[in-house]
């Protein structure tokens, strides 16, 4: 069997900082990315839903990934995410992309023109062929308005040697045991949800695909690495502590909630690009108590 992707254990869905003008803030980035590595993060996921990809150019992205790579040094293993519903536009990019510094690529289920499963797994199929590193697929029907079956999914590991793992986000905790329990070797099952990452890690899952990691890397690889090991006492009590900041992230959209906490943390500003807003006041004071509870306890 060929050698997995380092891509288990504890993974961040890292957000783009921007500046007060709205340019990504490169001085930022490098105080997170020490911020990340330092806290222990397995896996650093960039240009997906929570860095805003949708609304960066293609210059900035290519900027952006050339910097964390740069900053990086080879620290955490990396991901990129490269999705769309144009299956061969994407796979045109693809094939002329440089992913010589990714273990594999994170694919979202094409949005919007909602196709059936046979259209699911012909859009993946093609994308694995097209790829040169392994690929993730993402399952997140909250946004995306459709829901990749776990018999596609399933489907999808046994005939495409390229397809290595799913980020799974549907909450759907009997969809995804039913992909653990029948999947391939080969094939790893990763939390797309902070607060079902324990569930999942317990019934066999093999990593998580975090917001939450972004503020919290250590505490969340030592949550994510206390279950993998058996240790569930533990892992209970920091997923406990966690668990206020995984509702509150959410609450008014991913990621002006994280943005906030990061910016009560000083590491960076909390400013998103439209049609996303920052939260509101009310929100922001929930955080700022739950950060100081967090660190009284």
């Amino acid at each position: 069997m060929k050698n997995l992707p380092a891509i288990q254990g504890s993974g961040a869905a890292i957000i783009t900082p921007f500046d007060a003008s709205g340019r990504i803030d490169f001085d930022a980035l490098k105080r997170l990315i020490d911020f990340w590595a330092g806290g222990g993060l397995d896996v650093l996921v960039i240009l997906g839903t929570t860095g805003e990809s949708v609304t960066l150019s293609s210059f900035e992205k290519q900027e952006f990934v050339n910097r964390v790579v740069e900053l990086n040094a080879g620290r955490c293993s990396l991901v990129l995410g490269m999705g769309g519903n144009n299956t061969a536009s994407l796979c045109s990019e693809l094939q002329m992309s440089d992913l010589s510094h990714f273990e594999a690529i994170l694919s979202v289920t094409p949005y919007y023109n909602k196709p059936s499963q046979e259209g699911l797994f012909q859009h993946y199929k093609a994308v694995a062929e097209a790829s040169s590193k392994p690929v993730i697929l993402y399952n997140v029907p909250g946004r995306t308005g459709i829901n990749m079956s776990a018999e596609t999914t399933l489907r999808l590991a046994h005939e495409c040697s390229n397809v290595c793992a799913i980020k799974e986000a549907s909450g759907n905790i009997e969809q995804i045991m039913k992909i653990i329990l029948e999947r391939p070797e080969h094939f790893m099952v990763l939390s797309g949800d902070d607060a079902l990452t324990l569930p999942i890690l317990a019934a066999g899952g093999q990593g998580v695909i975090s917001v939450v990691a972004n503020a919290f890397p250590a505490e969340f690889t030592a949550l994510v690495h206390e279950t993998m090991h058996g240790n569930l006492s533990e892992a209970r009590r920091i997923h406990y502590r966690l668990l206020p900041f995984m509702s509150l992230l959410f609450k008014e959209g991913n990621p002006a909630g994280i943005k906030a906490l990061l910016k009560l943390m000083n590491l960076c500003e909390e400013n998103v690009r439209l049609p996303l807003t920052g939260v509101s006041p009310h929100l922001f004071g929930e955080l700022d108590h739950a950060l100081k509870m967090y660190r009284q306890a």
